[in-house]
């Protein structure tokens, strides 16, 4: 059996690069904000239905940029349950993370354990939108506004998706998206901040190039975030099949929850958005006698199928991270027992039905 992996790229048929490929050569624009580059910031903005967008050569600069762009300093509440960039962004600022645990269903940050954890140093909250399912926003809004605290949703997961109000990017002060690889759109490598306002946006172009504002004025000491004209190439393409891809993720999805039904000790997670993109299929796996997430996830590989504990570690397990007072276990516990059962089952959309079924297969009869 081929190697099956917990997400494979989609890519656009290359005769539909080539072309665009050609002008980047009879340019010879390789970034600085190329024609490509304005386009898809155009396109996305009309995809996702917000106002602003400014790429990023990835997510990770994304959020280091958001915060520097909104001033962020002292202690920053978010979660423990993420990919490690999420907190890394704020030590890369000299900011505090202070983790607080997560909710049960969604596995996103605790609206309700947010406000026991607001100190005088605390400045922003660091939510992400788990799995592409959308946090508490008004919740969470409220305490910002309440506190006077400003909110960077880390929204990686959730490229296309909508809450109960429309575009889940339109809510807090910035939203940072990723467009690696491994995400629904990908650029190969990428990322973008959605901004309210053109003035930010501003703020934030020039803080991805460096801190300049023209040839000469450096305003701030910004960072090198753009993104390249092959990259904007790639994104132009994909966003034309981006909807079949999503549609396909969604078959896929129903096709799990219904192959994994009635299977006991094995949870899946619920889609809480309006409008899904399927970016991940989790499950939680409830450890029984002789029946655990680990027995499960090796017997897979046993099988050639590389499904991902995901997120295992936590974030608060790494040493940079170990000693902060929030970190402990104790105060962690629906984070810390997700850790321990949770596993991302593979999903993309050339995955074929019978590859499902061996998948659910192997979930059940490793009990």
């Amino acid at each position: 059996m081929e190697k099956i992996y917990v997400t494979r790229p989609e890519l656009p048929p290359f005769e539909e690069l080539e072309p665009l490929l050609r002008e980047i050569w009879d340019s010879r624009v390789l970034t600085n904000g190329g024609k490509f580059h304005q386009q898809l910031e155009a396109a996305l903005c009309e995809y996702l239905g917000v106002k602003h967008i400014s790429l990023f050569t990835n997510a990770t600069i994304g959020l280091i940029t958001a915060l520097q762009a909104l001033k962020i300093s002292g202690e920053v509440i978010t979660t423990p349950y993420s990919f490690v960039a999420t907190a890394h962004s704020l030590l890369w600022n000299g900011i505090k993370p202070v983790f607080v645990d997560i909710e049960l269903t969604t596995l996103n940050l605790d609206p309700t354990k947010i406000e026991a954890a607001i100190t005088p140093q605390t400045t922003a909250i660091m939510p992400v939108h788990c799995y592409g399912n959308p946090c508490d926003v008004d919740a969470i809004d409220a305490i910002a506004k309440k506190h006077n605290l400003r909110v960077i949703y880390d929204a990686a997961h959730a490229f296309g998706v909508n809450c109960h109000c429309g575009s889940v990017l339109n809510h807090g002060d910035l939203s940072v998206l990723s467009f690696h690889a491994t995400k629904v759109f990908n650029t190969f490598e990428g990322g973008a901040i959605v901004s309210p306002d053109a003035e930010t946006k501003l703020r934030i172009d020039q803080l991805k190039n460096f801190g300049f504002v023209d040839e000469t004025t450096v305003i701030a000491a910004g960072i090198n975030g753009k993104m390249s004209e092959f990259n904007a190439v790639l994104g132009l393409a994909q966003l034309k099949h981006v909807d079949a891809a999503i549609a396909a993720r969604r078959a896929i999805d129903a096709r799990y929850r219904e192959l994994l039904r009635g299977i006991d000790g094995v949870t899946c997670l619920p889609n809480t958005a309006s409008k899904s993109n399927y970016s991940y299929f989790p499950i939680l796996i409830e450890p029984k006698p002789g029946r655990d997430r680990e027995k499960v996830y090796d017997r897979l590989k046993e099988h050639q199928i590389f499904a991902r504990r995901y997120f295992y570690p936590l974030i608060t397990e790494f040493p940079m991270y170990r000693e902060f007072p929030s970190a402990h276990s104790a105060n962690l516990p629906i984070a810390s027992n997700a850790a321990g059962q949770v596993l991302c089952l593979p999903i993309y959309p050339r995955l074929d039905a019978q590859t499902q079924e061996v998948v659910c297969r192997i979930v059940s009869s490793a009990h």
